[in-house]
């Protein structure tokens, strides 16, 4: 067997993907270099010959294995399921932000600054001036809904 043998090279090429699972967590890799030593374990065996067959072996021999296989990878070996928010209105809520363009009266479009941009806002009728701090309500299409901040029991920071 030299280097340039196809059962030496599906089976360096499986040892690769299976030791690459180290660093690319998951259990998807793993089971394609599985897929591989299946292989060249079959390339050795006279059942495969030439690259077609192989590469059709390795195709079914990977979905077989990922079917089967799949769930039992994820609980050993995990993988990054972090969920995030993806509802913007939630996490604007209640956030605290300054006034730049008075608000008001009536349905006044004024100007806020929140998170680093300004942002145009209405209030509920009533007016707030410049300077001022608020207290995001909602989102109405661009621009946010606020009332003033009455500074009560909450620990919530302004936004910057």
């Amino acid at each position: 067997m030299t280097l340039s043998d196809p059962v030496v090279i599906w089976a360096a090429i499986g040892l690769f993907l299976i030791l690459a699972e180290i660093i690319l967590p998951g259990g998807i890799v793993i089971l394609l270099g599985a897929a591989c030593l299946v292989v060249s374990s079959f390339l050795w065996a006279g059942f495969v010959e030439g690259i077609a067959q192989s590469m059709t072996l390795w195709f079914i021999t990977s979905i077989i294995l990922m079917l089967l296989f799949r769930g039992f990878t994820q609980k050993m070996i995990g993988g990054d399921a972090h969920v995030d928010n993806t509802d913007e209105a939630i996490d604007v809520y209640g956030q605290l932000a300054v006034v730049v363009e008075t608000i008001g009266p009536g349905e006044h479009q004024g100007r806020i600054n929140f998170q680093g941009s300004d942002w145009p806002a209405v209030a509920d009728g009533s007016e707030i001036g410049a300077g001022e701090s608020v207290r995001i309500i909602c989102q109405q299409n661009i621009a946010y809904v606020v009332e003033p901040d009455i500074g009560d029991d909450t620990e919530l920071e302004p936004s910057e």
